[in-house]
């Protein structure tokens, strides 16, 4: 962990302690994944077969997981976690249900009648992590979402297991969305798999997903082929960012900036203080804490990363945070309802001090796939819009044409596009 005074740094020091973990390993990391994708396109499911061995250490016949699977998945995950899954796809629910973009029409003057429809995505790919840990939670939040949208296919990849199994939690999640078609595929390949289409594997017009590096920069770089498709968001390696005062509990933020660090060694975590005492605090909790958790080494890999700044006060605390971006915003505040109309960029806020970011990644209700990377500063986590496409209409009366025609030809010919005049005036000559 570095200790950063603000006021005494120069320039390029702050720029440096705002840099994510993987900037410098970009262009290697790029090269791989791009002869990956390369390659899978070239070759299809003969080239997963050999990435599975090699990645993942498994031979797989079938991707596809069948019937007997789900079945023995359902079988294997304890009541009490489908109990929790199943109370956390029902407020997932409801705060996605509460954000849908409503269908519209107005007349815009007599006789003109326009408005816009929502249509889920034809097809779309959903990418589940399953690294160092499998992650249940994200097939809820990108299945939740995806079946609201009215989408008309769904297709999850996510790692198998040395066994040659999807995580069942993972598949008991899926199904639990209603999704059939899970394919056991990951890193860049699944991507890959997904964008272009294999034997084996459909392709998509939509991928959604968080990931580590390589897949993030899988599914940039697909979505830049001329053929490729769209994506959701930039959704990489986890990030959070605590902005905290004199009155903040150390054990609680040593806790959180634990809960995501141990995502995985390129995760970054950052507390902002203008109490310099409490990041001693927050220091010696985090050691306290860290002999109790079983994935301390990640952990203690990812706090290299970790950046403790003292600044001179909240306020330059919030243009720090709105210049990094965050994924995940924690404001241990004394009033932080006050201080929320400070954040300009962030995915997801988390408003005092009995709010961990923990109840966002699981059951609070918004959606945990979220931008990285200072990608906030323009991207918005996903909702069900994300997975759905907007058609306009417009529906025009003899009447109507009559009353905003002579703006369209006014307009047009302004614009020197004589032919779009005529487009309108060969109407209103024969209109009754």
């Amino acid at each position: 962990m570095k200790r950063i005074d603000w006021a005494l740094a120069g320039e390029d020091e702050k720029t440096l302690a705002l840099q994510r973990p993987l900037r410098a390993l970009q262009p290697e990391i790029q090269a791989l994944v791009r002869r990956i994708v390369e390659q899978v396109r070239a070759d299809g499911d003969a080239c997963l077969r050999a990435l599975s061995r090699r990645f993942d250490k498994v031979e797989l016949d079938a991707f596809a997981v069948s019937p007997g699977e789900f079945e023995q998945a359902a079988r294997e995950v304890p009541e009490a976690l489908q109990a929790a899954m199943r109370e956390a796809h029902g407020r997932i629910s409801r705060w996605h249900g509460a954000g849908m973009t409503a269908d519209f029409e107005l007349e815009t003057a007599p006789g003109v009648l326009c408005g816009r429809v929502q249509r889920g995505i034809g097809r779309v790919g959903l990418y589940v992590p399953a690294g160092s840990a499998p992650l249940p939670s994200t097939a809820l939040m990108l299945g939740v979402p995806a079946a609201m949208a009215g989408c008309r296919e769904i297709v999850l990849c996510t790692p198998p297991r040395t066994d040659g199994r999807g995580d069942p939690s993972v598949l008991f999640a899926a199904q639990l969305c209603g999704i059939q078609r899970v394919f056991k595929l990951g890193g860049a390949q699944a991507i890959a798999a997904m964008a272009f289409g294999t034997e084996s594997v459909p392709a998509c017009d939509k991928l959604f997903g968080p990931g580590n590096a390589y897949v993030a920069l899988a599914k940039q770089w697909v979505s830049a082929m001329p053929d490729g498709p769209a994506i959701d968001l930039p959704a990489g390696p986890s990030e959070l960012l605590v902005i905290a005062d004199a009155g903040a509990n150390a054990q609680f933020i040593a806790a959180d900036l634990l809960s995501q660090a141990e995502h995985g060694v390129d995760s970054q975590v950052l507390l902002l203080t203008d109490c310099e005492p409490l990041i001693e605090r927050v220091q010696a909790e985090i050691e306290r804490q860290l002999t109790g958790l079983a994935r301390a080494q990640i952990c203690r890999a990812s706090l290299e990363h970790a950046r403790l700044l003292v600044v001179a006060d909240l306020g330059q605390a919030f243009e720090i945070s709105n210049r990094y971006a965050p994924e995940h915003l924690i404001l241990a505040l004394r009033e932080p309802l006050r201080w929320f109309e400070c954040v300009h960029a962030a995915g997801s806020v988390f408003l005092g001090d009995h709010t961990p970011e923990s109840l966002g990644d699981y059951c609070s209700g918004t959606n945990h796939v979220l931008p990285t990377d200072g990608a906030a500063h323009a991207w918005s986590g996903l909702s069900v819009a994300s997975f759905q496409t907007s058609i306009s209409l417009q529906s025009v009366t003899p009447a109507g044409l009559a009353e905003i025609g002579p703006c369209a030809v006014a307009l047009a010919r302004a614009e020197g596009l004589e032919a779009h005049a005529q487009a309108v005036l060969r109407r209103l000559a024969v209109a009754p």
